[in-house]
């Protein structure tokens, strides 16, 4: 909220006097309402693992983070660039392999990663897109820099928290809303259902069929997947409402099977076809790589998209902006070492307990050490971790990350945040809606905001002017 020298950006001189002005408890109370509103609704999502809580509700602040419409404009392009370059780097790497080839990406990133699927070698997607939904992690670190954290090229989550974010800012501050022009973001799943149209199969009628495939109820992100059916106005259908049939899906219905076009699946790929991938998953639909391969069903995203966010693969994004777009990125990656180079594993374990260490397939904030958090057995035990498989390890410097003006017990202080933009790739555009997830680390200096390891959301403004 503030520049160096403690003024007050321009983004936030409304809000500042707002905070100035209302109480503290009031600010509490409100909070409490929402908490009770998120809960009527049910919004819970599961942390894996925890006996104690299998379900919970992600604490929600309602102080807004807010961003101008410049750097707004600045983060869309960038993003646009980055999900451009990440299309044509998977198209590559299942067909030509041209970056390989050129020696710019190491060969064994790819074909050992556990994301790589074979299967999708030489297979055409439809109309050349494979990650039409994609989650692009960002943080800031300074009143001008951008710096992407992470892709998630899969099933990347948080959306409805986006939206129900909004709805219960526009309910419980009108009169905060009142003095921004805050652009909308409930005009998100109607930009979903244009994209998941637009790449509909060839096949497909004028008006394709679209379904969301969930795994079920006990998924962390069931609210989610029920959310967005509900939002899109398709139907929430499990593997066992599928199947195959001359390589076409269809759906059961009370009318009899229906078919089916475009997928949005919350499913992973280990899941999705018993005959291709796990022969024991019972949450997918048999037959259906084959009505894929044959070109009669859209999978968003597609099959094997995790390549692309694998953290060691994360490492290459500026040469793999650079190789298939001709283009220096537009936002810049944390500055990383690949601890699978002997030169950079060296400084990495000289410097541990100043870096960030994550493994390259870790995810919501697992795996990793935060070196000048940590204590020093914890410190070594990463150590003997880095020196027995260093391949495994990605390390970054701990980035001062911004801080947003966020209620705590004792009042309103700064917490550390980070923003999730979504980007909808289409066959006719790409589509990006102001603003995205911000999440909050709540606990006091910590860098973690993923909810499962404590962090919180807030509702994210992009100013219209």
């Amino acid at each position: 909220m503030n520049l160096a020298d403690g003024a007050v950006r321009p983004a936030y001189e409304t809000l500042a006097r707002w905070l100035k002005t209302i109480p503290t408890d009031l600010l509490a109370t409100r909070s409490r309402e929402a908490e009770a509103l998120f809960r009527r609704i049910g919004i819970t999502f599961a942390v894996y693992g925890d006996a104690a809580s299998t379900e919970r509700l992600i604490p929600f602040d309602v102080i807004p983070r807010v961003l101008t419409n410049d750097e707004w404009v600045r983060l869309s392009k960038g993003l646009t660039q980055r999900v451009r370059a990440i299309n044509a780097f998977l198209g590559d790497v299942y067909s030509k392999r041209e970056i390989l080839r050129a020696g710019l990406v190491p060969e064994d990133l790819v074909y050992r990663n556990p994301a790589f699927r074979p299967e999708m070698n030489q297979q055409p997607v439809p109309h050349g897109i494979y990650v039409m939904i994609a989650g692009i992690d960002i943080v800031r670190v300074d009143a001008d820099t951008f710096y992407v954290l992470e892709d998630n090229a899969r099933t990347p989550s948080g959306v409805s928290y986006m939206l129900e974010n909004r709805e219960v800012m526009i309910r419980l501050f009108p009169e905060l809303f009142s003095q921004h022009r805050v652009a909308p973001v409930e005009n998100y799943t109607d930009d979903l259902l244009a994209t998941m149209k637009s790449v509909a199969p060839r096949s497909a009628s004028s008006d394709p069929t679209c379904v969301l495939l969930t795994p079920g109820l006990f998924n962390s992100a069931y609210y989610e997947h029920t959310f967005l059916a509900d939002k899109l106005g398709v139907e929430l259908v499990e593997g066992r409402d599928l199947f195959v049939k001359a390589d076409v899906v269809y759906m059961r219905t009370t009318e009899g099977p229906k078919r089916v076009d475009v997928i949005y699946r919350r499913l992973d790929d280990d899941f999705l076809d018993p005959l291709v991938f796990r022969p024991d998953s019972a949450l997918g639909v048999p037959g259906i790589m084959s009505a894929y391969h044959a070109g009669n069903v859209t999978l968003a995203n597609a099959v094997g998209t995790g390549v692309a966010d694998d953290k060691a693969v994360y490492s290459y994004m500026p040469e793999i902006v650079k190789f298939y777009l001709g283009e220096e990125p537009i936002l810049k990656n944390v500055p990383t070492w690949r601890c699978r180079e002997a030169d950079e594993l060296k400084y990495v374990l000289d410097k541990l307990p100043e870096l960030v260490v994550k493994e390259v397939h870790g995810s919501g904030g697992y795996g990793m050490l935060i070196g000048p958090k940590a204590t020093t057995a914890e410190i070594e035990t990463f150590r003997e971790k880095l020196i027995k498989d260093p391949s495994n390890f990605i390390a970054q410097p701990t980035l001062a990350l911004s801080t947003c003006p966020t209620l705590v017990e004792e009042g309103v202080a700064p917490r550390h945040v980070d923003l999730r933009p979504f980007v909808l790739t289409g066959r006719d555009k790409v589509r990006i809606v102001p603003g995205g997830l911000t999440r909050v680390a709540l606990k006091e200096g910590s860098l973690v905001v993923n909810s499962s390891q404590g962090g919180g959301t807030k509702d994210t403004w992009v100013l219209d002017s």
